[in-house]
């Protein structure tokens, strides 16, 4: 009968355990300033870092910025929203990646309104390594010595940057060479890349680029190695070499103004399709698109 007592006891116990677990993940948490990891990471009881609310937010929850601050470094490993708000949310790193996002593959996780800093040490801002979805909004990125958003992943996966501004590193958005099936496909709307050795550069799958301004960078601008970009209703300005493709790269475009770069077109090797309504001014030397014209 004791024993019988005892394993009803031990499995009453493990039940609680279960249960306080679960609760103590939210929906939402919120991190602040002057808040502490040992609290339940509460709107009235904050966490001080985004890794400290990670672990107490469920999977397709959100972590939301009370207040300004620095948040740290994270690896995510799950479906979930960081949401900086109007609240100068910034991710300082120094000699080390700001967020390696390593989710699911039917993952989708959502960065909004944050600044990244690298404080000029940092390696990538954001390190996309696996993920179903990656959408990245209204963020800033400047001090990293790699990419500002570096896609190396092995799986299908698609990222989307929405109405950011990326200054310094190596290169802005990358698409590394990894190999993998399925598309890796990345989308730029509304973003300003300025000041690094390459603006936009895929060794693999495909960047559609819109209504978006690359600028002052060192060597290219936007660069096939391999892949295809497809670039429209953008602008191309002061750069080492506007646009340029690798032998088995592509790119496609249309509306684009290519200004005041050292070369407007590389010759690289690859095909750069042309639609009839693009802009080439002021660069010295101006280079010419190599594959057959498009056609709107």
């Amino acid at each position: 009968m004791k024993r019988l007592l005892k394993i009803v006891l031990l499995s009453v116990l493990v039940a609680f355990g279960f249960a306080a677990t679960a609760h103590a993940q939210a929906t939402r948490t919120w991190v602040s300033g002057v808040g502490d990891d040992a609290n339940p990471c509460s709107r009235t009881a904050p966490c001080k870092t985004f890794a400290g609310a990670i672990s107490k937010t469920i999977a397709s929850g959100e972590i939301s910025v009370l207040d300004p601050g620095g948040f740290g470094a994270l690896t995510i490993t799950k479906a979930i929203t960081l949401s900086g708000g109007g609240e100068l949310a910034s991710v300082l790193v120094s000699g080390t990646n700001g967020i390696v996002i390593n989710a699911g593959p039917t993952d989708t996780v959502i960065l909004r309104n944050m600044e990244f800093n690298g404080i000029g040490t940092g390696l990538s801002g954001i390190l996309i390594q696996s993920a179903g979805k990656v959408i990245i909004d209204h963020c800033t990125f400047q001090g990293f010595t790699t990419d500002n958003v570096e896609i190396a992943v092995t799986s299908p996966t698609y990222v989307t940057v929405l109405d950011s501004v990326m200054t310094g590193g190596a290169i802005g958005v990358s698409i590394d060479g990894t190999s993998g099936p399925g598309p890796v496909v990345a989308f730029l709307k509304n973003v300003s890349i300025q000041g690094a050795g390459v603006g936009v550069q895929t060794k693999r799958g495909v960047v559609d680029i819109t209504r978006s301004t690359i600028q002052g960078n060192s060597t290219y601008g936007v660069y096939a190695s391999v892949g295809y970009i497809h670039l429209a209703d953008s602008a191309v300005a002061y750069n080492g070499t506007g646009l340029q493709t690798a032998p088995t790269g592509s790119i496609a475009m249309s509306n684009v103004s290519i200004l005041n770069n050292g070369v407007g077109i590389g010759s690289g090797g690859g095909s750069v399709q042309s639609a009839a309504n693009n802009l080439s001014a002021g660069n010295n030397t101006a280079g010419a698109p190599t594959g057959a014209a498009l056609v709107q």
